[in-house]
């Protein structure tokens, strides 16, 4: 019970962008979780939108595309397939370089670019590509994130997945 009260008022501070200390029984991988998590929502709250949730299954899909990408040294989106459809962002830099707010930060700093409208029109430079991965983090009807990173052949991979997806044609992102 109070483990469970903890990580909840830990959640909490997060959101509203404070940092927390890391309970030394915590995983190295459950920080950058959280950290990664902190970043989104940090930007969403200032924003006004409602916070993300992190998703295990979609930290598992994201974690296999992002070891993929980093065996192969490919860079290119999944393919649904088989599974629903979420959003995808990917992010790529010199391993061990990047912090997860550094990588997270990538995509948040679209916004320079962003302006309000009916998706894909909402680029003040007329190309959606670049504040295609700043709408899918702000999307309002987004609630879950998962995320994975890998490292390989140089590079950092950080892979997040997102439910509900973002960017649909003829929609506010937010």
């Amino acid at each position: 019970m109070l483990r469970r009260d903890l990580k909840r008022i830990a959640v909490l501070v997060m959101i509203l962008g404070f940092s927390v200390p890391i309970m030394a029984s915590q995983s190295k991988n459950g920080a950058f979780n959280e950290r990664v998590l902190a970043s989104h929502n940090r930007e969403r709250t200032a924003m006004g939108i409602a916070p993300l949730f992190w998703s295990r299954d979609l930290q598992n899909s994201a974690q296999s595309w992002a070891n993929h990408l980093a065996a192969t040294g490919e860079f290119e989106h999944s393919d649904d397939g088989a599974r629903e459809p979420t959003g995808e962002n990917l992010w790529g830099g010199t391993s061990g370089y990047y912090s997860p707010e550094a990588m997270v930060n990538g995509w948040i700093e679209e916004k320079r670019v962003f302006k309000q409208g009916l998706f894909p029109n909402n680029s003040t430079t007329g190309d959606v590509s670049d504040v295609g991965h700043y709408t899918q983090v702000m999307w309002r009807d987004t609630n879950e994130v998962g995320c994975g990173k890998a490292a390989g052949l140089g590079q950092d991979v950080l892979v997040c997945h997102y439910r509900n997806p973002g960017n649909y044609e003829g929609e506010r992102p937010f």
